[in-house]
This record gives C-alpha cells, sequence and structure tokens, in this order.
C-alpha cells in the first residue's frame, strides 16, 4: 500500500449548479483524504466557473484509496449551500506519479452538477521497507558514544 506525500493542486471549476439566486455563488472546496480535511479559500463573487489555483498537501497511510472535494457555496447568515461533490480514485497517481490537471464530475443526489478540475502529484516515503532486511541495529561495534 502507498506511503507518501499526496500534492493536490485545485485549479477551477466549470458549468457548478448556481445554489445562489439573488447573488454570483461564492464556492469554496473541502477535500477529505480519509481522516484528513484542509479547505480552500472562498472564490468570492465567482460564481459557477471559480479558480483557485491552491495547493494542498496530504499525508498517504494505508488504506487511502480515494480524495472527496465537496464544494459548498459560502453564505452569510445562514448554513453554507452544498453544491455537489467528487470522488478522486487515487490509484492512477499512486502508479503514475503524476496526474495533469483533470476534470472530475461534480455530483449532488445522483445528479451531475458540474466538473472540477484537479492536477494530483505522489511522492512515496523513502525508506519504506516491509522487512528488516535494511535495518540495522546498534552494537558494540556500531556504537557511537565514546568512553
Amino acid at each position: 500500500m502507498p506511503h507518501g506525500t499526496l500534492e493536490v493542486v485545485l485549479s477551477s471549476a466549470k458549468g457548478l449548479e448556481d445554489t445562489d439566486f439573488m447573488n454570483n455563488m461564492d464556492p469554496y472546496v473541502l477535500f477529505i483524504c480519509r481522516t484528513q480535511e484542509q479547505k480552500s479559500s472562498i472564490s468570492s463573487g465567482q460564481g459557477t466557473t471559480p479558480e483557485w489555483n491552491e495547493t494542498f498537501i496530504f499525508t498517504v497511510s494505508e488504506g487511502t484509496t480515494e480524495l472527496k472535494a465537496k464544494i459548498f457555496d459560502k453564505d452569510v447568515g445562514t448554513e453554507d449551500d452544498a453544491v455537489g461533490e467528487a470522488t478522486i480514485p487515487l490509484e492512477p497517481v499512486f502508479v503514475e506519479g503524476e496526474i495533469q490537471p483533470t476534470a472530475y464530475n461534480v455530483v449532488k443526489d445522483g445528479e451531475f452538477k458540474g466538473e472540477i478540475w484537479i492536477a494530483l502529484s505522489f511522492k512515496p516515503s523513502e525508506n519504506r521497507s516491509r522487512g528488516f532486511e535494511n535495518e540495522t541495529y546498534g552494537g558494540w561495534k556500531n556504537s557511537e558514544a565514546s568512553y
């Protein structure tokens, strides 16, 4: 299973369903990678075609298979509106190492609500060994102490 660092570049979104009837939407994205959550800045007044160009870093560990991108519209005085979410499989970036900006479908209640553009890169942790073949144990010959 991959262990390492996942870099997520949030580029933009297109064709989002407008949840604000009076004004332009103020969308932001909440990324969820297992137990880690990170939130983008609010793309104020950019409506259904926001741009962010922000980078997020996640630590990938055992059992990490997907990244969720939940899009919300920031509202003042009321709860933020859920626009939709995209589920991004991580297996391709674990294999390739890098995925250029790609459109992922944004879905809400099983319906298409636009697309979000995200680039991914993965850097595996170094020195992760399944066995003990590379480990060394100190002893009197390896001791750094001088008495």
